[in-house]
């Protein structure tokens, strides 16, 4: 029976937790560049050095990565000058905690081992999920899991459904709007529409979208109340508001306070990367549980009581 060596075991798993990782397992792999880098009578035939700390070097080929991205060359200038510094950075902070901290290589080479493991298993999780996982999520499996888990939606803020139409206050199409806002007929919604669209600053007659109130008052004599809770539950569901050029219409149509749960509307699209997410999950475990199987009926590893 063969002896498989010991597997490293950073998966995707838990939320893809890997994920996060990835920028400081590539700046720790990157700095054993630190113990290799030649000094500068070994390079005199490279490209000229841009900065050095010390017996490191940065040269100007370095930063060809840098700015082929961009073919402006103020653009270019100032990216090469910010990896620049961030080099210098990263290198100071490497020389610094060698001074500091005692590592041993053995242990600092076991480590960088093992991340150069785990990257490779990222690597592969990774393209396995995006060749099987299937992104196309239902409106019954989203409103399946809003009843399951509404407690996990309570709102921060508060959101509403509503009409709203900024006028500027000489025109006398301002009468129309407050008339055609008070009422529901699809007739006074199309009407609405036309006159918003000829002659309003700004509108939105989205009434079946939940938004932020924050958001639709920003920039608007409401963005200053303190108030919002009573300004919408008074009895007047139109509200009006007024500055030196324009006049404000809100007519609200339905809102929830914070604090309370959500419609299941203004929480679909979250809804749906958290099905997506866990579709992840599973696929990385379904993988791991295959190649364990697989590895199993081979004869491949042993595990001794």
């Amino acid at each position: 029976m063969r002896m498989k060596k010991p597997e490293f075991k950073i998966s995707l798993l838990n939320k893809i937790k890997l994920l996060p990782m990835v920028p400081i397992i590539l700046a720790l792999v990157t700095a054993c560049d630190f113990f290799k880098v030649k000094t500068e009578e070994e390079s005199t035939a490279k490209s000229p050095a841009v900065a050095s700390v010390d017996d490191m070097f940065l040269r100007k080929s370095d930063l060809d990565f840098v700015t082929k991205e961009t073919n402006n060359p103020s653009d270019s200038t100032n990216l090469a000058k910010r990896y620049v510094q961030s080099w210098v950075k990263k290198q100071l902070m490497i020389k610094e905690a060698s001074q500091k901290v005692a590592v041993s290589k053995a242990e600092l080479d076991k480590k960088l081992l093992d991340y150069k493991y785990a990257l490779i298993v990222y690597e592969y999780e990774k393209s396995y999920i995006e060749k099987h996982l299937d992104k196309n999520v239902s409106n019954e499996e989203i409103k399946s899991y809003y009843e399951g888990n509404k407690e996990n939606f309570t709102l921060k803020e508060i959101i509403v459904r509503a009409n709203f139409i900024k006028m500027n206050k000489n025109l006398s199409q301002n009468k129309d709007a407050d008339q055609l806002l008070n009422q529901s007929n699809e007739s006074a919604k199309h009407e609405l529409r036309e006159l918003a669209i000829k002659s309003a600053a700004n509108y939105f007659l989205e009434d079946s979208t939940w938004v932020k109130f924050d958001e639709l008052i920003s920039n608007t004599p409401l963005a200053d109340n303190q108030n919002k809770v009573q300004l919408l539950t008074r009895d007047n569901p139109l509200i009006k508001a007024e500055d030196d050029q324009f006049n404000y219409y809100y007519k609200i149509l339905e809102y929830k306070l914070q604090d309370q749960v959500p419609p299941v509307e203004f929480v679909k699209d979250e809804i749906s990367k958290i099905i997506i997410n866990k579709r992840k999950v599973n696929l990385a475990e379904s993988l791991q549980n295959e190649v364990y199987s697989r590895a199993q009926g081979n004869n491949e590893f042993k595990i001794y009581e």
